[in-house]
């Protein structure tokens, strides 16, 4: 089988096309044919040595797949050849067949195609974990979504309104507000030709946003920190921007601010119960169509260097989805 393999942390351009043999089910796996991978920004830093976990080389990155269930190994059940279904590896999506172990796999719903299948676990999953099991949102509050036309910023848009929130969503251009608009939010906010925390305070008349959930970083962090009300939460999900921010320790002791960490692949571990209600709910808001995952751009696995720099460079828009069959 193909698969695109990071043999040395570097740049995109240094992955490349293999032949690997096709992986065996151990026990308590699955392998799964891949039909669609999604690419995850996550993918994009541990290609380069920049993740919180670093694989042994070489590896395959992609988190997430949809695809057809082709082996299972010993112990697991529910399962059969032929099965439409949804998986979370971690790594190894960027392939014609990958493993996942069978406790992160779920039925492709009815009605979903293979892409949005792949586009829906990571960025829903962290997005709707962030919200609602860290940050606590409730119906009526205010929330205010940076990279709001990202994977993980547009989820935030859709689960923010599902959920009963007014939401500001703020991005980098036109075109990507055009997107969140689409999406449901509320109002949005060019953060490159307006002042965030100016903007959020007029939009908020004074009061300042309940909650801020912040996949980029930066220099943006501060800013929306500033613009939150009392007992405002500001939720830590990322770095896309590429600096981790050193934020003043007594903004948070002004009006009782909270900072409040997001690490959703490791919750998945700590709190399995409480994932799979997460998955549940998502489930069950696509079919109400309150959330529908934005799939911008389709890439053959040959073309998939060029999808993750297309990432790091912040041109996408929406989930980009690998087709290693294509």
């Amino acid at each position: 089988m193909k698969a695109l393999l990071c043999s040395e942390y570097g740049p995109p351009n240094k992955l490349a096309v293999h032949d690997v043999p096709s992986p065996k089910a151990g026990p308590g796996q699955v392998v799964i044919d891949v039909k669609a991978s999604a690419l995850n920004f996550p993918d994009a830093l541990m290609v380069q040595g920049l993740y919180q976990t670093k694989p042994p080389l070489p590896f395959s990155p992609g988190a997430e797949v949809a695809g057809l269930v082709k082996e299972i190994g010993e112990g697991v059940q529910g399962l059969k050849p032929g099965d439409r279904v949804i998986a979370f590896p971690g790594i190894g999506g960027f392939a014609e067949e990958c493993t996942a172990a069978a406790e992160r796999i779920m039925p492709l719903p009815e009605g979903m195609d293979f892409a949005t299948g792949a586009a829906l676990v990571l960025t829903y999953g962290t997005s709707l974990h962030g919200l609602a099991d860290c940050g606590r949102l409730q119906a009526g509050e205010t929330l205010l979504v940076l990279g709001a036309a990202g994977g993980v910023g547009a989820a935030a848009v859709e689960i923010g309104k599902a959920m009963g929130a007014r939401v500001i969503a703020a991005a980098s251009s036109e075109d990507k507000l055009e997107l969140c608009r689409q999406l449901g939010a509320d109002e949005t906010i060019n953060y490159a030709t307006e002042d965030l925390r100016k903007r959020t305070l007029e939009l908020t008349e004074g009061k300042g946003v309940d909650m801020v959930y912040d996949p980029v970083g930066g220099d943006y962090t501060e800013s929306a920190l500033r613009a939150t009300a009392w007992h405002g939460r500001l939720l830590i999900v990322g770095f896309a921007a590429g600096e981790i921010p050193k934020i003043p320790l007594n903004l948070a002791l002004l009006k009782e601010r909270s900072l409040i960490g997001v690490y959703w692949g490791d919750s998945v571990r700590h709190e399995p119960r409480g994932h799979v209600k997460n998955m549940k709910q998502l489930m069950a808001w696509f079919a109400e169509k309150k959330i529908n995952p934005v799939v911008s751009e389709q890439f053959p696995l040959a073309r998939a260097p060029e999808a993750i720099q297309r990432l790091l460079d912040r041109q996408v828009k929406g989930k980009v989805v690998i087709l290693p069959e294509a």
